[in-house]
């Protein structure tokens, strides 16, 4: 699992999802996007629920995830390429990550079951049997704002404890005290990962160790560096980037993510808004918001 050194201290970036007029999956765009992103020194995760993984089919998911990691070895920078593999159904997760692990992804990302609300021992048994079921490193994601289930510390303990290849967690409950309670309690070389943007400063002064971004999606080098100089000890400076970047963090999410950010790569002629639905590009209202905080960064 050396390649996880990849992912220390790291941006990566939550892939945005092109789409053409007709709504189906802009394979050459995509492939410009990942070069774009590598470019830039983030590393990928693709068909994370930024990219709108549940509005594609399982078909188009392998394709995105088959084009992320060709492209990344086209560009020879060999970056952690992370497949977002998770579902409701254990059944359907193992079958996507071993998917993945065949066309050659680094490592899953594997989100908490949404809807059915599982129970924290139903927990443990779901991300169990998939990672008995492929050897790649696997990072859990907490998000209980979209699952509506919070995996609790030491659920995450006993994860990290009980499989060797539960490496680490992408962080987005929002609260420092549970975020402070999975770094205390996992083992030091548990990847404790941000989850949301505006988060990542406090999350690495905790300790833990970077970022799977959305804003990196439209400003993969500052993203870089901001965590860089925060990996780097100068908290100083990071504090500042902080309160630079503290406005866009907010506005990226003024409507339903993705939303905001491919509206903003499209102001910053990255790629089109387009979205599936039940997801749509913002109200003319947000778009305004996006708008000035974008002017006000000299993005467009």
């Amino acid at each position: 699992m050396s390649k996880l050194n990849k992912i220390k201290n790291a941006v990566i970036t939550a892939l945005i999802t092109p789409f053409k007029e007709d709504f189906s999956l802009d394979e050459a765009k995509y492939r410009e996007f990942v070069r774009f992103q590598v470019e830039h020194g983030c590393q990928l995760l693709s068909m994370g629920t930024t990219g709108e993984s549940p509005t594609l089919s399982h078909e188009e998911h392998h394709v995105a995830i088959e084009i992320t990691i060709d492209e990344a070895k086209k560009t020879g920078k060999n970056p952690f390429v992370l497949a977002g593999t998770g579902s409701n159904s254990t059944k359907e997760a193992i079958s996507l990550s071993q998917y993945a692990e065949k066309a050659g992804a680094d490592g899953l990302l594997l989100v908490v079951p949404y809807y059915n609300k599982p129970d924290q021992h139903s927990l443990i048994d779901h991300f169990s049997a998939i990672a008995d079921a492929v050897s790649l490193p696997i990072i859990l994601y907490n998000v209980p704002s979209r699952t509506v289930r919070n995996i609790d510390v030491d659920t995450v303990i006993t994860l990290a404890n009980k499989k060797d290849n539960i490496v680490g967690i992408k962080e987005a409950s929002g609260n420092i005290d549970q975020i402070t309670g999975v770094i205390k309690g996992t083992p030091d070389d548990f990847l404790v990962l941000s989850g949301d943007d505006g988060m990542t400063y406090h999350l690495m002064a905790l300790g833990g160790v970077g970022v799977i971004s959305v804003a990196s999606n439209i400003i993969p080098s500052k993203i870089v560096e901001f965590v860089n100089t925060m990996a780097q000890g100068n908290w100083n400076e990071a504090r500042k980037m902080q309160m630079e970047l503290y406005e866009l963090f907010k506005v990226l999410f003024v409507e339903a993510n993705p939303g905001p950010v491919k509206y903003a790569a499209e102001r910053m002629g990255i790629m089109s808004r387009r979205m599936r639905l039940p997801l749509s590009p913002p109200i003319e209202g947000n778009r305004a918001k996006i708008d000035k905080v974008l002017q006000s960064l000299d993005l467009i």
